[in-house]
Protein backbone atom coordinates (compact mmCIF):
# COMPACT_ATOMS: atom_id res chain seq x y z
CA UNK A 1 0.00 0.00 0.00
CA UNK A 2 2.87 2.37 0.74
CA UNK A 3 4.40 3.40 -2.57
CA UNK A 4 7.07 5.54 -0.94
CA UNK A 5 5.66 8.84 -2.20
CA UNK A 6 5.19 11.56 0.40
CA UNK A 7 1.77 13.19 0.08
CA UNK A 8 1.77 15.34 3.21
CA UNK A 9 4.76 16.63 5.13
CA UNK A 10 4.51 18.63 8.34
CA UNK A 11 7.94 20.06 9.19
CA UNK A 12 8.98 21.49 12.58
CA UNK A 13 5.50 22.75 13.46
CA UNK A 14 5.04 24.92 16.54
CA UNK A 15 1.70 26.32 17.75
CA UNK A 16 1.50 28.71 20.65
CA UNK A 17 -1.78 29.92 22.19
CA UNK A 18 -0.74 32.82 24.40
CA UNK A 19 1.65 31.31 26.91
CA UNK A 20 0.68 27.72 26.10
CA UNK A 21 2.76 25.72 23.62
CA UNK A 22 0.20 23.39 22.03
CA UNK A 23 2.64 21.87 19.52
CA UNK A 24 6.42 21.87 19.77
CA UNK A 25 8.69 20.85 16.88
CA UNK A 26 6.17 18.39 15.41
CA UNK A 27 7.02 16.70 12.12
CA UNK A 28 4.91 14.11 10.34
CA UNK A 29 5.34 12.49 6.93
CA UNK A 30 2.28 10.83 5.40
CA UNK A 31 2.94 8.44 2.53
CA UNK A 32 0.49 8.26 -0.36
CA UNK A 33 -1.90 5.33 -0.19
CA UNK A 34 -1.62 4.75 3.56
CA UNK A 35 -3.58 5.20 6.76
CA UNK A 36 -1.41 7.30 9.05
CA UNK A 37 -2.72 7.34 12.62
CA UNK A 38 -2.11 10.10 15.12
CA UNK A 39 -2.58 9.02 18.72
CA UNK A 40 -1.91 10.33 22.21
CA UNK A 41 -3.64 11.29 25.46
CA UNK A 42 -6.34 13.93 25.63
CA UNK A 43 -4.76 17.34 25.20
CA UNK A 44 -1.72 15.96 23.39
CA UNK A 45 -2.29 18.25 20.38
CA UNK A 46 -3.78 15.82 17.86
CA UNK A 47 -6.74 17.95 16.79
CA UNK A 48 -4.56 21.05 16.84
CA UNK A 49 -2.29 19.40 14.29
CA UNK A 50 -5.29 18.52 12.09
CA UNK A 51 -6.38 22.15 12.34
CA UNK A 52 -2.92 23.30 11.24
CA UNK A 53 -2.91 20.87 8.31
CA UNK A 54 -6.31 22.10 7.11
CA UNK A 55 -5.55 25.78 7.72
CA UNK A 56 -8.03 26.34 10.56
CA UNK A 57 -5.19 27.21 12.94
CA UNK A 58 -2.05 29.06 11.88
CA UNK A 59 1.22 27.55 13.01
CA UNK A 60 3.57 29.81 14.94
CA UNK A 61 6.52 28.22 13.14
CA UNK A 62 6.99 25.39 10.66
CA UNK A 63 5.75 24.33 7.23
CA UNK A 64 3.00 22.25 5.65
CA UNK A 65 3.73 20.68 2.27
CA UNK A 66 1.06 18.89 0.26
CA UNK A 67 2.11 17.19 -2.98
CA UNK A 68 5.29 19.31 -2.80
CA UNK A 69 3.24 22.54 -2.67
CA UNK A 70 3.98 24.78 0.30
CA UNK A 71 0.53 25.40 1.81
CA UNK A 72 1.82 26.86 5.08
CA UNK A 73 0.01 30.17 4.52
CA UNK A 74 -2.89 28.89 2.39
CA UNK A 75 -6.49 29.48 3.48
CA UNK A 76 -8.71 26.47 4.30
CA UNK A 77 -10.71 26.72 1.06
CA UNK A 78 -7.50 26.57 -0.99
CA UNK A 79 -6.43 23.41 0.84
CA UNK A 80 -9.88 21.96 0.22
CA UNK A 81 -9.56 22.71 -3.49
CA UNK A 82 -6.20 20.91 -3.46
CA UNK A 83 -7.96 17.77 -2.20
CA UNK A 84 -8.03 17.92 1.62
CA UNK A 85 -11.28 16.91 3.34
CA UNK A 86 -11.82 16.41 7.07
CA UNK A 87 -14.40 15.33 9.60
CA UNK A 88 -14.72 16.55 13.17
CA UNK A 89 -14.92 14.99 16.63
CA UNK A 90 -18.55 15.98 17.08
CA UNK A 91 -21.07 14.50 14.68
CA UNK A 92 -21.95 17.05 12.01
CA UNK A 93 -24.89 16.09 9.79
CA UNK A 94 -27.79 18.13 8.43
CA UNK A 95 -30.46 16.49 10.57
CA UNK A 96 -33.56 17.45 8.61
CA UNK A 97 -32.13 16.85 5.15
CA UNK A 98 -32.34 13.39 3.65
CA UNK A 99 -29.42 11.01 3.76
CA UNK A 100 -28.89 11.48 0.02
CA UNK A 101 -29.04 15.28 0.28
CA UNK A 102 -26.44 15.19 3.07
CA UNK A 103 -24.01 13.26 0.90
CA UNK A 104 -24.67 15.50 -2.11
CA UNK A 105 -23.39 18.50 -0.14
CA UNK A 106 -19.98 16.81 -0.06
CA UNK A 107 -19.72 17.05 -3.85
CA UNK A 108 -20.38 20.78 -4.07
CA UNK A 109 -16.88 21.53 -5.35
CA UNK A 110 -17.07 18.98 -8.17
CA UNK A 111 -20.25 20.04 -9.94
CA UNK A 112 -20.70 23.62 -11.07
CA UNK A 113 -23.68 25.67 -12.08
CA UNK A 114 -24.55 29.31 -11.54
CA UNK A 115 -27.28 30.91 -9.47
CA UNK A 116 -29.08 31.72 -12.69
CA UNK A 117 -28.85 28.08 -13.77
CA UNK A 118 -30.53 27.16 -10.50
CA UNK A 119 -33.24 29.81 -10.74
CA UNK A 120 -34.16 29.09 -14.35
CA UNK A 121 -33.57 25.33 -14.12
CA UNK A 122 -31.36 25.23 -17.18
CA UNK A 123 -30.15 22.01 -18.85
CA UNK A 124 -26.79 22.58 -17.16
CA UNK A 125 -28.49 22.65 -13.76
CA UNK A 126 -30.29 19.34 -14.36
CA UNK A 127 -27.18 17.72 -15.82
CA UNK A 128 -24.98 18.70 -12.88
CA UNK A 129 -27.60 17.74 -10.30
CA UNK A 130 -27.99 14.31 -11.92
CA UNK A 131 -24.22 13.73 -11.75
CA UNK A 132 -24.18 14.84 -8.12
CA UNK A 133 -27.02 12.49 -7.16
CA UNK A 134 -25.36 9.57 -8.91
CA UNK A 135 -22.05 10.25 -7.14
CA UNK A 136 -23.82 10.50 -3.77
CA UNK A 137 -25.70 7.23 -4.30
CA UNK A 138 -22.46 5.51 -5.25
CA UNK A 139 -20.87 6.59 -1.96
CA UNK A 140 -23.96 5.53 0.00
CA UNK A 141 -23.62 2.07 -1.53
CA UNK A 142 -19.94 2.08 -0.62
CA UNK A 143 -20.66 2.59 3.10
CA UNK A 144 -23.79 0.40 3.10
CA UNK A 145 -26.48 3.08 3.45
CA UNK A 146 -28.10 2.86 0.02
CA UNK A 147 -31.39 1.59 1.49
CA UNK A 148 -31.61 4.63 3.78
CA UNK A 149 -31.15 7.25 1.06
CA UNK A 150 -34.57 8.87 1.46
CA UNK A 151 -34.69 8.97 5.27
CA UNK A 152 -34.05 12.13 7.23
CA UNK A 153 -30.54 11.98 8.65
CA UNK A 154 -31.91 12.58 12.16
CA UNK A 155 -33.84 9.30 11.95
CA UNK A 156 -30.73 7.18 11.46
CA UNK A 157 -29.14 5.39 14.43
CA UNK A 158 -25.98 7.07 15.69
CA UNK A 159 -23.69 4.46 14.11
CA UNK A 160 -25.25 5.00 10.69
CA UNK A 161 -24.94 8.76 11.09
CA UNK A 162 -21.20 8.26 11.50
CA UNK A 163 -21.14 6.28 8.25
CA UNK A 164 -23.22 9.02 6.62
CA UNK A 165 -20.61 11.57 7.66
CA UNK A 166 -17.90 9.42 6.08
CA UNK A 167 -19.90 9.00 2.87
CA UNK A 168 -20.28 12.77 2.59
CA UNK A 169 -16.55 13.27 3.14
CA UNK A 170 -15.54 10.86 0.36
CA UNK A 171 -18.17 12.16 -2.07
CA UNK A 172 -15.87 15.06 -2.91
CA UNK A 173 -13.20 12.61 -4.14
CA UNK A 174 -10.52 13.86 -1.73
CA UNK A 175 -6.84 13.14 -2.14
CA UNK A 176 -6.33 13.29 1.63
CA UNK A 177 -9.05 12.46 4.17
CA UNK A 178 -8.52 13.56 7.77
CA UNK A 179 -10.73 11.75 10.28
CA UNK A 180 -10.97 13.17 13.80
CA UNK A 181 -12.16 10.41 16.17
CA UNK A 182 -14.63 8.79 13.75
CA UNK A 183 -15.39 5.95 16.19
CA UNK A 184 -16.36 8.23 19.07
CA UNK A 185 -19.57 6.96 20.67
CA UNK A 186 -19.70 3.72 18.69
CA UNK A 187 -20.08 0.26 20.21
CA UNK A 188 -17.52 -2.47 19.38
CA UNK A 189 -19.59 -3.94 16.53
CA UNK A 190 -20.11 -0.52 14.94
CA UNK A 191 -16.42 0.31 15.39
CA UNK A 192 -15.39 -2.92 13.67
CA UNK A 193 -17.72 -2.16 10.75
CA UNK A 194 -16.40 1.38 10.50
CA UNK A 195 -12.84 0.07 10.46
CA UNK A 196 -13.61 -2.13 7.47
CA UNK A 197 -15.08 0.83 5.60
CA UNK A 198 -12.10 3.08 6.39
CA UNK A 199 -9.70 0.39 5.18
CA UNK A 200 -11.76 0.07 1.99
CA UNK A 201 -11.51 3.82 1.45
CA UNK A 202 -7.75 3.38 1.36
CA UNK A 203 -7.65 0.13 -0.58
CA UNK A 204 -10.48 0.57 -3.10
CA UNK A 205 -10.84 4.34 -3.47
CA UNK A 206 -7.09 4.94 -3.12
CA UNK A 207 -7.62 7.82 -0.69
CA UNK A 208 -4.82 8.56 1.78
CA UNK A 209 -6.06 8.93 5.37
CA UNK A 210 -4.85 10.66 8.53
CA UNK A 211 -6.70 9.10 11.46
CA UNK A 212 -7.00 10.58 14.94
CA UNK A 213 -8.53 7.96 17.20
CA UNK A 214 -8.57 6.71 20.81
CA UNK A 215 -9.81 3.20 20.07
CA UNK A 216 -6.49 1.35 20.02
CA UNK A 217 -7.92 -1.88 18.61
CA UNK A 218 -9.19 0.06 15.60
CA UNK A 219 -5.93 1.99 15.20
CA UNK A 220 -3.73 -1.08 15.40
CA UNK A 221 -5.87 -3.10 13.00
CA UNK A 222 -6.01 -0.66 10.06
CA UNK A 223 -3.07 1.75 10.35
CA UNK A 224 0.11 1.53 8.30
CA UNK A 225 2.08 4.08 10.33
CA UNK A 226 1.48 5.70 13.70
CA UNK A 227 2.74 8.98 15.16
CA UNK A 228 2.37 9.43 18.91
CA UNK A 229 1.99 12.84 20.53
CA UNK A 230 2.33 13.67 24.22
CA UNK A 231 2.20 17.21 25.61
CA UNK A 232 2.43 18.60 22.07
CA UNK A 233 5.58 16.70 21.13
CA UNK A 234 6.23 13.61 19.01
CA UNK A 235 7.45 10.81 21.28
CA UNK A 236 7.35 7.92 18.80
CA UNK A 237 6.76 6.95 15.19
CA UNK A 238 6.49 3.51 13.66
CA UNK A 239 4.35 0.61 12.57
CA UNK A 240 1.56 -0.67 14.84
CA UNK A 241 3.84 -3.48 16.03
CA UNK A 242 6.65 -1.08 16.86
CA UNK A 243 4.35 1.33 18.69
CA UNK A 244 2.82 -1.45 20.80
CA UNK A 245 6.29 -2.40 22.03
CA UNK A 246 7.63 1.15 22.56
CA UNK A 247 8.27 1.66 26.32
CA UNK A 248 7.75 5.43 26.16
CA UNK A 249 4.40 5.03 24.43
CA UNK A 250 3.29 2.36 26.92
CA UNK A 251 4.20 4.64 29.80
CA UNK A 252 2.58 7.76 28.34
CA UNK A 253 -0.54 6.39 26.74
CA UNK A 254 -1.15 2.72 26.18
CA UNK A 255 -0.80 1.85 29.87
CA UNK A 256 1.36 -0.63 31.71
CA UNK A 257 0.65 -3.65 33.88
CA UNK A 258 3.34 -2.50 36.32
Amino acid sequence: MNNGTSLLKCSDVYVRFGGVMALSDVSMDVQEGTIAALIGPNGAGKTTLLNVITGMVAQTEGSIFFRLDDLSEAQPHIRSQKGMVRTFQNLEVFSHMTVLENVMTGAHNLYKYSVLDSIFKTPRYFSQEKKCREAAMEKLRFVGLEDDWNKNAVDLPYGKQRLLELARAICGDPVLLLLDEPAAGLNPKETSSLGRVIAAVRDELKITIVLVEHDMELVMSISDDITVLNFGQVIARGTPGEIQKNPEVIKAYLGSDD
